[in-house]
């Protein structure tokens, strides 16, 4: 799973308060942010643990402003730990 959102996550320590999440999910994969401001995250865990992480994700942590959500499948790649790009 990919989700991308748009967000105003400056100062609100977005992708560490991500990766801290995913972790207590049980999943796996990385967060990144993108030149055009976006943040990027790619997500693989139980169907279950994925669907709570995406709901945490259209709120963000608590000064996160996240206007959009698009969430998409993608390939597995396997990954052992969830990083912060």
């Amino acid at each position: 799973m990919s989700p991308r959102g748009n967000c105003s996550s400056a100062g609100c320590f977005f992708r560490k308060n991500t990766c801290l999440q995913a972790r207590k999910e049980g999943l796996f994969g990385w967060v990144r942010n993108l030149p055009d401001g976006t943040v990027e995250i790619h997500a693989e865990g139980y169907p279950e643990a994925l669907e709570r992480f995406v709901n945490w994700c259209k709120q963000g942590p608590p000064a996160a402003s996240v206007d959009q959500l698009l969430v998409e499948q993608v390939d597995v790649e396997g990954y052992t730990d969830f990083l912060q790009c």
